[in-house]
């Protein structure tokens, strides 16, 4: 069985110049974990839920544990008040961030004719969950490891 046999043609995509909550947006609505990049025709790279998640990182909140005294109940507020503008800002920063700078690259992709033991095994070694899928260098697909999983079942129904 060929990847083009598998693979969702047309993927949705985003623009490198893009900003991340564009591309979060487009996960939430597809209700997918990645996105190829493109930068013109060409595929740049991939953004996925786990490269946005990974920007989450606003230090260190409050992670000590206290009985506070009569006169630390006023300071508990005002550093917990402290910590959400600091995650206010750094939520805010990452969505006006390009995508460019958030996706992994350079891609892995595959070919259309290529068999999709060939995708499961790139997939394995390189620790990804979905190809971007190419015909003579340009995007034509994306497939993914529940997308080899529902082909590998389909070929079993076909020969029982």
């Amino acid at each position: 069985m060929k990847v083009r046999d598998v693979m969702t043609p047309n993927p949705v995509t985003v623009r490198v110049d893009s900003p991340v909550s564009e591309a979060a947006g487009l996960l939430r609505k597809h209700h997918i974990g990645g996105l190829p990049v493109m930068d013109g025709e060409r595929v740049a790279g991939i953004v996925t839920e786990t490269d946005i998640i990974s920007l989450l990182d606003v230090g260190d909140l409050s992670e000590d544990l206290w009985l506070p005294s009569p006169l630390e109940v006023i300071e508990v507020p005002v550093r917990e008040f402290i910590n959400w503008e600091k995650t206010k800002r750094a939520l805010t920063d990452i969505g006006s961030m390009e995508v460019r700078r958030v996706m992994s690259s350079p891609v892995v992709s595959i070919d259309e004719d290529s068999d999709i033991a060939d995708a499961a095994s790139l997939m394995l070694r390189e620790g990804i969950a979905r190809l971007p899928v190419l015909r003579d260098g340009r995007l034509v697909g994306i497939v993914t490891r529940a997308d080899i999983v529902r082909g590998l079942g389909e070929s079993t129904e076909e020969e029982s």
